[in-house]
């Protein structure tokens, strides 16, 4: 994974794998269009506040064992909602979430909450990167504010493309755990 793994991570990758990892008994389609029979479900899993924080935490020390500075947290809606909030509280940054269109109405933003710009450094954050679409996106969307950002962080890494496609954006992907680490297939597909 390229980083120092701390303790928060530790507690987070063993409650992923116990309370979010769902055996099915036929393939669901995902986020990233690939079937799957194991669904990986981190809003569920990460229900409980105590859950959800050691998740957050986990985020917060792997940006630290890296070095990344950050002073906004976001990411794609419905993926990052819970957890840019959550790292925000616990690392007292501003949060922002990214629309997967922009609104029609009121304001018509594409990115809510936090206003980020020139000047801004983002740590993007995602529960689930199968093959990174979703969280490319909200890349390019909130690289086009202005703002910096050099590294993304997911609680799981699920795929075989995503690490690589942002390494070609210049972005480190961390992630608290992968398919290899739960033991379970890789999503893979084209970039």
């Amino acid at each position: 994974m390229g980083h120092a793994i701390g303790p928060w991570q530790r507690r987070a990758a063993a409650m992923i794998a116990d309370k979010a990892v769902a055996y099915l008994d036929e393939p669901v389609e995902l986020a990233s269009g690939k079937m799957s029979s194991v669904f990986i479900d981190a809003k569920h899993g990460l229900a409980d506040p105590h859950d959800l924080e050691t998740a957050c935490r986990a985020i917060i020390e792997m940006a630290d064992s890296v070095g990344c500075r950050f002073d906004h947290v976001g990411g794609p809606t419905l993926g990052a909602d819970h957890l840019a909030v959550g790292v925000a509280l616990l690392g007292s940054k501003r949060w922002f979430i990214v629309r997967k269109e922009r609104k029609g109405r009121g304001t018509g933003r594409l990115i809510e909450g936090a206003r980020i710009g020139a000047g801004d450094s983002v740590l993007l954050v995602e529960d689930i990167c199968s093959t990174g679409g979703s969280l490319l996106k909200a890349l390019q969307d909130v690289r086009a504010t202005g703002a910096a950002v050099t590294h993304a962080a997911t609680l799981v890494d699920r795929g075989v493309v995503a690490r690589a496609a942002f390494q070609d954006a210049g972005v480190e992907l961390l992630a608290v755990t992968t398919w290899n680490e739960l033991g379970i297939d890789p999503i893979e597909g084209p970039r």
